[in-house]
């Protein structure tokens, strides 16, 4: 969609489903190179392969951004380089397996056990409460397939809710075909979740309730503490992904009162491929891979120990940045007015108060959010059009329209997500794209509506 001579090939009426730019098509065109290479010459076929025409085409190199701006942070985070350093000893001169005896086993164990304390002191619980795993969705998997197995004689019904990740959602939809009943609970217009709401789902048979901390699409925080503690008056264990969460607001998993929480490296700059799942004392669950008796004997396998070292100063210097929370949100704050003035009908979706301080979604009226995505990609600007977790996918977010956002809406949502690396020239640089963006619609780019 470059500005070439390219576009004299352009079928107009023809333009990529996702991205609304157009389609340049050579389908019936033969590529020959000049001798000298100061042009291409493209000869023009007509269906019986005889040349219709040749037009002489300057080749031209694609422009690359000035700067790349990462805005994309709820889908995954850069790895931090004192993360980088804690894991290279692992994958280096320390190759020792965490059960040997000898002196590189031991050291091993010790990298892991050093871990355990730092993700430990990130939640503010007991290191043996720490069980590793290969990230949050497996993590989530084990927590409610874990207590459904162990529970099943005592109960099958589970409450959730219908704006959790899909390895909440996808777990409970795999136990309902084993017979388990699930309620997915609504939530309102803001992401929201009223404790009473979850009152009056809980049933004498129901053994399990998992709900997110915080939103990832929108950004929208639960009262976890309320919720845990309906579920702890009725006997029902409570889990809570807090994968999104994680490294930007305190969790305390006591203060919380929760009995399963659920994290995710790298989210919080930490390697991807490791996760971590807080057992509360006394919760029973049955392990879903069997093996050895790594990981207190319920996640076998042998420990992925650079990546678990790797989690653990993630987990240290996620403590640490905490205060760095106030100027992120000053900076999303920032990026929110400006961009309201330059599209004054865009509308924020999720809690405007009770949510992530990193996190920005916003409806833009017939902007279809994948095509903005895509021409801001080409200026150097990443953010993303919804989950990460349905990347590629046509289909709007589930979490909007649960929220009762029409599809037509939801196609047209775009969601910022800053770190505590973001700087304010940052947020200027991508205002300034969002802004040139909107000034080449009217000539270079079409986007496709948000129908």
């Amino acid at each position: 969609w470059q500005k070439s001579n390219v576009n004299l090939l352009t079928d107009l009426d023809n333009h990529d489903e996702i991205s609304g730019f157009p389609v340049y098509k050579c389908l019936l065109c033969e590529v020959i190179k000049v001798e000298d290479g100061s042009a291409d010459v493209v000869k023009q076929v007509d269906e019986s392969g005889g040349v219709c025409g040749a037009i002489a085409v300057k080749p031209v190199k694609p422009n690359k951004p000035k700067k790349r701006i990462y805005l994309d942070n709820n889908a995954t985070t850069a790895l931090s380089a004192e993360v980088l350093e804690a894991m290279l000893p692992y994958l280096n001169n320390r190759p020792g397996n965490p059960s040997s005896l000898h002196e590189l086993g031991r050291q091993a164990r010790e990298g892991i056990e050093t871990a355990r304390r730092q993700v430990a002191r990130l939640l503010h619980c007991r290191p043996r409460r720490i069980l590793f795993t290969g990230g949050g969705s497996e993590a989530d998997n084990l927590a409610i397939k874990g207590v459904a197995f162990v529970h099943a004689d005592r109960g099958k019904h589970i409450v959730t809710t219908t704006v959790e990740h899909p390895a909440v959602l996808n777990s409970c939809r795999f136990l309902e075909k084993l017979g388990y009943e699930v309620t997915y609970l609504p939530v309102d217009a803001h992401g929201c979740l009223e404790p009473v709401r979850l009152q009056e789902a809980i049933r004498d048979d129901t053994i399990l309730t998992s709900i997110m901390l915080a939103n990832n699409e929108v950004g929208t925080l639960f009262p976890i503490r309320e919720l845990a503690a309906v579920c702890r008056e009725r006997g029902v264990l409570f889990h809570c992904d807090a994968v999104q969460a994680a490294g930007k607001i305190d969790i305390d998993v006591t203060e919380l009162g929760v009995d399963l929480l659920t994290l995710s490296a790298h989210k919080f700059h930490g390697p991807k491929g490791v996760g971590a799942l807080y057992v509360g004392k006394g919760v029973k669950l049955e392990p879903l891979v069997h093996g050895g008796k790594q990981e207190m004997g319920l996640r076998a396998g042998t420990e992925n120990v650079a990546a678990i070292a790797g989690m653990g100063k993630a987990a240290e210097l996620a403590l640490m940045e905490l205060r760095q929370a106030q100027e992120t949100a000053r900076l999303r704050d920032k990026l929110h007015a400006d961009i309201m003035h330059l599209i004054p009908v865009a509308r924020l979706n999720g809690h405007p108060d009770k949510r992530l301080t990193n996190t920005l979604n916003l409806t833009l009226p017939k902007l279809r959010g994948e095509s903005l995505v895509v021409a801001l990609d080409q200026k150097g600007v990443m953010l993303s059009s919804g989950s990460a977790c349905k990347a590629g996918s046509p289909d709007p977010s589930h979490a909007l329209l649960a929220m009762g956002m029409s599809a037509e809406d939801a196609h047209c949502a775009v969601r910022f997500s800053l770190s505590s690396h973001t700087r304010e020239a940052d947020i200027d640089y991508a205002v300034n794209a969002i802004r040139e963006v909107l000034s080449e619609m009217e000539t270079t780019i079409r986007f496709l509506p948000c129908k």
